[in-house]
């Protein structure tokens, strides 16, 4: 997976390309908590996005409650129909703000 991110003030846009599974979520949770303290608004931007796993949903989760906590948001970008169908699945669609 790569991960490309452009933080601007309390705003911060992750692009995610290539698979989100057990191996690569915890380089996508490293980078994401780098960005913690500041960010307020993060965009997830899934338009070349694969695949995700159980692995790579528990690190969005994680990303939410932080968003939560600081009153900030975090909003999902250009999710394709199989990831779609995972968040449909798994009650992510009720908890995760997704833009398709």
């Amino acid at each position: 997976m790569t991960i490309n991110t452009e933080a601007n003030g309390k705003d911060l846009k992750v692009t995610l390309t290539g698979r989100l599974d057990t191996t690569t979520a915890p380089e996508l949770e490293a980078e994401l908590s780098k960005y913690n303290n500041a960010a307020e608004n993060v965009v997830l931007d899934f338009a070349t996005l694969d695949y995700i796993s159980s692995a790579g949903l528990r690190v969005l989760l994680g990303e939410q409650k932080e968003m939560n906590k600081k009153g900030g948001s975090l909003v999902v970008k250009n999710v394709n129909d199989t990831i779609n169908e995972v968040f449909e699945i798994t009650g992510f669609s009720d908890v995760i703000n997704i833009e398709r």
